[in-house]
Parts: C-alpha cells; sequence; structure tokens
C-alpha cells in the first residue's frame, strides 16, 4: 500500500521526532530525511515540513537547502528555524531577539477565515524556543498570527501553500498545536490519515517476508516491549525461521531471567534462554563511564550472540528492537545534524567478524507506536505494560564501577520500589520507574549504632515517547513506606532520596 507520504526536513533539532510523533498521531505516515540530503522522489510526498534548528540563518555555516522544488510545488510548513530561513532568503528580515524568546506565550491575533489557523482562537497558549526573529516577512508574505512579543508569528506566501510559524506545534506546551497540524496536512494539503497500526503490521510482515525470504533469523529478546513485538511481527512474517535468545547479562531486575522466560510460554516463539552473567560482569570490572560501560555491554552482547548465532545453521540475520529514540539519542535519526546524547548497545551495525545482516522491523517507531502496534496483534497486555528498560540494565543505574554486590543491593531496592507501585496501583500511572545506585556513602543511625552505607534514589516519570519526560508526584505516603522497607530490607542502604528532574534538562536515566 502506497501511502501519502510527508516529508520533515531536520535541520537539527531535537524536537524533529516530536514533529514526526504529532504527524502520526494523525495517522499519517511521514519520514525524516536531513536538509542536505533531500529525497529525489519528491512527487510521492504530498507536504512537507521544516524543522527548527539550533543554528542561527544569519551564522555562515547555517543550513541552507535548495527548496526550489518544494516552494510552490508542494503544502510547505515552515516551523521555527524553518520560518526565519524562507524570511532571511527571501526578502525578509530577521535579527536577534533583544531577550531570548523561550517558553508559553499566547495569540494576540489571529487572522479571520485563515485555514491553518481553523479552530484556534486568540489566547491560544504556543509555545517558542528561539534567540532570533523574524523583523520583516519575505516577498509576498502576509501576516496571520501574533503573540504579545512577537509580532509576526505566523505568515503565509501569497500565491502558494506556503506557511511559517515561528513557535513549535509539535509540543506539549502549544495547546493547539494538534490542531494546527492537522490543518496544514489534512484540509490544505489534502493527505489521507491511513496510517494505522493495522497498515504498519500488514505491511511491515509483507516487507520482512520480502527482505528475509526463507532466511534464518536470530533476535534478542529482553522481556520488554520492543523485542517482544518485533519476535511476534517476525514470527508472524517468517514462523519457525526466528531463533529468540534471551539472556541474562547479571544486570536484570530480581528473578527477571526466570520470569521473563516463563512469560514467553505459551506465545508460540523459539524461546532459549543463555546465562551470561559472569561474562557481562567480568568485562565491567574497573569500568565507571557510562559509556565505556556500555561499549563493553554492547561488545559481549555482541559476542554471546555471535556464539549463539554459530549454533544455528545457516543463520543469516540478527534482529534488533532498536526503536526511533535509541537512533535518535546516539546519531541523527538520518544522518542530519542532530546533537548526540548518548550511544546504545544495538545502535550502530555489527563488527565484520560477524557475518549477520541485521533487521530492525521497529526501528522508525516510538515507545507508545510499538505498544498501538502490539494492542492490535492482541499480545499480552502484561508485556505490553511494562516499563521500559534500558537495554545495558542496572549497569547505568549503578554509577561507577560495577560488582556484583553493589548489583544485589540495586536488585532488591528495585524489586521493592517495583513491587509497592505495583500494589499501591501506581505502576500503570508511571511510564518508567526504576533505582540508582549512588556512589556515595552516608552516616545513618540504625538501633543506636553508626552507620555509613549506600545511598539510593528513585526515580518514576511520566511521558508518552520517551523524549521528554516529566517527574511523576508520587504519594508521600507511598514514598515513606517505600523508604522505610528499604532501609530495613536492605542490607547496605540507609539513605533514600527522590528524583525530581524532568527531561530535558535531565535524561531519564542517570547515565
Amino acid at each position: 500500500m502506497q501511502h501519502n507520504k510527508v516529508l520533515i526536513l531536520d535541520f537539527g533539532s531535537q524536537y524533529t521526532q516530536l514533529i514526526a510523533r504529532r504527524v502520526r498521531e494523525l495517522n499519517i505516515y511521514c519520514e525524516i530525511h536531513p536538509f542536505n540530503k533531500i529525497p529525489t522522489d519528491l512527487d510521492s510526498f504530498k507536504a512537507v515540513i521544516l524543522s527548527g534548528s539550533p543554528s542561527s540563518v544569519r551564522a555562515e555555516n547555517a543550513p541552507h537547502p535548495d527548496l526550489s522544488e518544494i516552494r510552490g510545488h508542494v503544502p510547505l510548513l515552515a516551523v521555527c528555524y524553518g520560518a526565519q530561513y524562507l524570511s532571511h532568503f527571501s526578502g525578509g528580515l530577521v535579527e536577534p531577539s533583544n531577550t531570548r524568546e523561550y517558553g508559553r506565550a499566547n495569540l494576540t491575533f489571529v487572522m479571520d477565515n485563515q485555514p491553518l489557523f481553523d479552530q484556534i482562537n486568540i489566547g491560544s497558549q504556543v509555545w517558542m524556543s528561539h534567540s532570533d526573529t523574524i523583523k520583516q516577512l519575505p516577498t509576498n508574505g502576509t501576516l496571520i498570527a501574533s503573540t504579545g512579543d512577537v509580532e509576526n508569528a505566523a505568515f503565509v506566501i501569497e500565491g502558494e501553500q506556503t506557511y511559517g510559524i515561528q513557535f513549535h506545534p509539535e509540543v506539549y506546551h502549544s495547546t493547539d498545536g494538534k490542531q494546527l497540524l492537522e490543518n496544514f496536512l489534512v484540509h490544505i494539503a489534502k493527505v489521507e490519515q491511513d496510517w494505522t497500526p493495522q497498515s504498519f503490521v500488514e505491511e511491515t510482515v509483507a516487507a520482512l517476508q520480502e527482505q528475509i525470504g526463507d532466511d534464518k533469523v536470530v533476535l534478542g529478546l529482553s522481556g520488554g516491549v520492543d523485542s517482544s513485538v518485533a519476535a511476534i511481527l517476525l514470527h508472524k512474517a517468517i514462523g519457525t525461521n526466528l531463533y529468540c535468545i534471551f539472556v541474562n547479562n547479571g544486570l536484570l531486575r530480581k528473578n527477571e531471567f526466570e520470569s521473563v522466560l516463563a512469560q514467553y510460554e505459551g506465545m508460540g516463539l523459539n524461546v532459549k534462554g543463555v546465562d551470561a552473567s559472569a561474562r557481562f560482569l567480568d568485562a565491567l570490572a574497573g569500568l565507571s563511564d557510562p559509556e565505556m560501560k556500555r561499549k563493553a555491554i554492547g561488545r559481549v552482547f555482541i559476542e554471546v550472540f555471535d556464539d549463539e548465532a554459530h549454533q544455528i545453521k545457516d543463520v543469516k540475520w540478527l534482529a534488533q528492537g532498536t526503536i526511533y529514540p535509541d537512533v535518535i539519542e546516539s546519531v541523527s535519526a538520518t544522518g542530519g545534524p542532530s546533537a548526540t546524547i548518548k550511544s546504545h548497545h544495538n545502535v550502530g551495525g555489527l563488527p565484520d567478524f560477524m557475518k549477520l545482516k541485521v533487521v530492525e522491523p521497529l526501528k522508525a517507531l516510538f515507545k507508545d507506536e510499538v505498544r498501538r502496534v502490539g494492542a492490535s496483534m492482541r499480545m499480552d497486555e502484561a508485556i505490553l505494560g511494562r516499563h521500559p528498560f534500558p537495554g545495558p540494565g542496572l549497569a547505568i543505574r549503578i554509577l561507577g564501577d560495577i560488582t556484583a554486590e553493589k548489583v544485589r543491593i540495586l536488585q532488591e531496592v528495585d524489586a521493592v520500589f517495583i513491587d509497592n507501585l505495583k500494589s499501591w496501583n501506581l505502576y500503570d500511572k508511571v511510564w518508567q520507574a526504576g533505582a540508582i545506585l549512588l556512589p556515595v556513602n552516608s552516616v545513618g543511625v540504625m538501633g543506636d549504632e553508626r552507620t555509613y552505607e549506600k545511598c539510593v534514589a528513585l526515580r518514576a516519570v511520566e511521558s508518552t515517547d520517551g523524549m521528554t519526560a516529566d517527574w511523576v508526584n508520587l504519594p508521600y505516603e507511598f514514598l515513606q513506606k517505600t523508604s522505610n522497607e528499604i532501609i530495613n530490607k536492605v542490607k547496605g542502604v540507609n539513605r533514600v532520596v527522590y528524583d525530581i528532574s524532568s527531561k530535558p534538562p535531565a535524561t531519564i536515566e542517570w547515565e
């Protein structure tokens, strides 16, 4: 099935992926391409969106694509940097703002009968994030919206379906952002809303069958949503030619190896459990740098899979549950200029010695999309509702070097925290939760005796895609009970703190 595609040109903004997610929420298929690699098949795209950027259009090295094949030929929505780009290089004027325009603002003017702002009224909240401002509109530009501080908040180019907006409709704080995107894509560009979880399953299964044929595939299961959904998709496509391996890296949650293997019973998958915990702990010995730990874990994963793959005759592919945020945070999603945040153990290809091709059926999906795809295949809600868990496991929740004793302590702490979330009916209200073992000891008193033991931090966030997250305001009574239980039950811990940082500026994990 050929969808009406939307092209998003990435100028390096960390918000670019949120644009894609908002577009997909409208059941519209979109692709992100770097600004300097515009696809040659522009005729297949029904609309184009230009992203924001950390760059200034006034800088010598500013992103400067040739839009001559897009402007006037296909509906175009330019966001933030994109709007400044249209102004700066098309007869307008962009200058530095007297003050950085960042945060919430409200529309003070909206042109009547303007289709981009249909059902969006004066007073609607928008989100600004820029240090330059549009002082003069581009040639043939007409003002269609303003805020109190930003006169040229939105414009249209007369004679074209070309729009520029200074604010970010993709972020949560722009309350009518989704409506604006719907107005542009559905009502102006006439894009059909035909990209659904069911269509994704059908098309992905067909694509996997064509890509893999009769070859054998080995897949690493983690017990999480991503690898489980990937496994079911592959199983639908190639059946018994899929070989699933669940590796105990010694960094899982308490009793997780056994419980996850039991979870997969009855799903029709061919699953083998491999206990390689000693191998991973040996590789991590003495390492404290987060990137070194991630790379060591990634290397051992590859080695374990290479060993297991050699036991499967004629296996040709390694399947991974890589999703969009993994790719985004490791490198730009498609080779564009977005900043690298951290590396991921399942991103970046395979070493030459491992003669397997990689297949990643979920690499274009966000976490919430993966769950919807799983639900459309009637997967167990217990699997789909499971909190995300980092690929490196507890290694990046133990700050500093890794030892078996530290892993034991954190497993016990984590078990108390997660079990209490479930017993208090809070687990499903939290997107991700876990405990962090801090590299500090603190003084305490237990039974009139001085102690000098570990401090742990509890972390619980709410999110939809992992790109942004807010800390969860857990009840004080819950935190009090959980803290007391951890200190009383877990030998080696005498202090518990709660992390109230949001992403950004923090990340969800501490490493």
